[in-house]
């Protein structure tokens, strides 16, 4: 243990809790490599505004058996509870019309009952998560009890509401929902928006290194590699080799004994082929290929004033069929992925805008000031308030940054059909005496909390105490 030399590939919170955690465990000889230019990942923190923002992951999802939690909490004033306001925002008709507070109560209680009495149903039901509730609403729409609802105003907020399924899931569509793989996914009970205030989600990194002031990686201080793409991994030792060789981007070759693979499920589709060498075995192959993974899109604009009221949560976007025609097949297609936008915590003068579907990938195709001015164009089209240009903006661009290929993963009907589950993800590849030369980890390897940031710590932890297994080491 004391010699062996472990490589991490990737520096997200599951690359940092692996590091973290064996260099916990006693072993010395830890290095990450990092294709970006910072740590994070998925988790990217930036100054923005009146401080900062999230680009990627930005809350703690609940509080029960959730690590990010655990430890977050022993920290004072890190976390803030989002209280009972999340679910508080209008529902706006793109002719500016806003939905009665009563309808859309009426109407979220109906999907919720739809979901609540799914987690018995759809362990056992034939067909997608998309068929799944459309069956249901528009059965709980034919209920006598529900006669006076507006069927138009109803059909607009399904499809709202499953333009907010496929932001939680990262899918195009929740028709791509596998409802057995659905609910193999567990939430931690208590507050599932939890956030980080004015600090961002890079402080829990800084929690798990162990930063100090003058040193922001803390334990993983002189370990850490920036700025170095991976291009190929040699792993197979039956041929004589002495070490597992990894070929970078700019030549170098580091050699080690163990390799930890963090890199997201995106990057693993478009890369396997040429990454592994020999090829990975068919069934990881098979996970890889049909595990769904997809976009999710934020849009940060900053106002010099705010010009929304102090107690306004945002809007869900609602198209009526007309003015839907009217958009699709020109340059405001886009439009209609995007959900809505939202007041940031902590951020008085900015909204923030969520994008979901091939939508959200093409606008990142756009030049930042046609978005702007297309935003404008979108928030003047549901609001009533005069609009003025914002002051500064930023838009994410998870699916063309080569070092992503997206934003998290979803149990698909494809895994379903091949039987794919993240298990085939996590498991080693090994040499004849059983011992693991690569391992992989990541929110996507993540039995019960794909998708997460708790998935992605606890998965690894999980390769961590796989190493310590191996060597005989006692692990927590």
């Amino acid at each position: 243990m004391n010699t062996s030399r472990v490589a991490i590939i990737g520096t997200g919170p599951s690359g940092i809790a692996a590091a973290t955690k064996l260099l916990e465990l006693g072993f010395q000889k830890v290095t990450l490599i990092e294709a970006e230019n910072r740590i994070g990942g998925r988790i990217h923190t930036i100054p923005f505004a009146d401080n900062v923002v999230d680009l990627g992951a930005q809350w703690c999802h609940g509080q029960k058996n959730n690590v990010v939690y655990e430890l977050a909490s022993k920290e004072e004033n890190l976390l803030e509870h989002s209280g009972e306001d999340f679910d508080k925002f209008d529902c706006i008709r793109s002719n500016k019309d806003v939905v009665a507070e009563k309808t859309i109560d009426r109407l979220k209680t109906i999907f919720e009952s739809i979901m609540k009495k799914g987690e018995k149903e759809l362990l056992t039901y034939d067909g997608s998560v998309g068929k799944y509730v459309t069956n249901e609403f528009f059965e709980a729409l034919k209920q006598p009890e529900n006669s006076d609802i507006d069927v138009t105003i109803a059909k607009e907020m399904f499809e709202s509401f499953k333009k907010m399924e496929n932001s939680l899931n990262a899918c195009d569509s929740i028709d791509e929902l596998s409802s057995k793989g659905f609910m193999d996914y567990y939430d931690c009970e208590g507050d599932l928006y939890m956030n980080w205030k004015d600090k961002g989600y890079i402080q829990f990194l800084r929690l798990l290194m162990k930063s100090t002031e003058g040193n922001e990686l803390g334990i993983l201080d002189q370990k850490v590699k920036l700025g170095k793409q991976v291009q190929k991994i040699t792993w197979n030792q039956d041929n004589g080799q002495q070490a597992i060789q990894i070929q970078c981007k700019d030549n170098e070759v580091i050699e080690a004994d163990h390799v930890i693979v963090t890199v997201s499920l995106g990057v693993l589709k478009e890369k396997h082929s040429k990454l592994f060498d020999p090829k990975l075995p068919v069934e990881k192959i098979r996970a890889i290929e049909s595990i769904g993974f997809g976009t999710v899109n934020k849009i940060y604009m900053e106002f010099a004033t705010q010009f929304w009221p102090n107690d306004w949560n945002g809007f869900n976007s609602l198209w009526r069929e007309d003015d839907l025609n009217d958009i699709r097949g020109s340059s405001q297609a886009w439009f209609e992925d995007v959900i809505g936008f939202y007041p940031v915590t902590h951020q008085p003068k900015i909204l923030c805008g969520w994008m979901v579907s091939s939508n959200a990938r093409h606008m990142e195709t756009l030049s930042e000031d046609e978005v702007i001015r297309r935003c404008l164009e979108f928030l003047r089209k549901f609001l009533l308030w005069d609009i003025p240009a914002p002051v500064n903006f930023k838009r994410t661009t998870w699916y063309s940054n080569e070092n992503f290929r997206g934003s998290y993963s979803f149990q698909s009907v494809k895994a379903e059909e091949s039987k794919a589950k993240p298990i085939d993800l996590a498991r080693p590849l090994e040499d004849e005496d059983k011992k693991p030369l690569v391992l992989f980890a990541g929110e996507a390897t993540s039995e019960h909390h794909f998708s997460t940031v708790q998935g992605a710590v606890e998965s690894g932890w999980r390769e961590a105490k796989r190493l310590a297994e191996f060597y005989n080491i006692k692990a927590e």
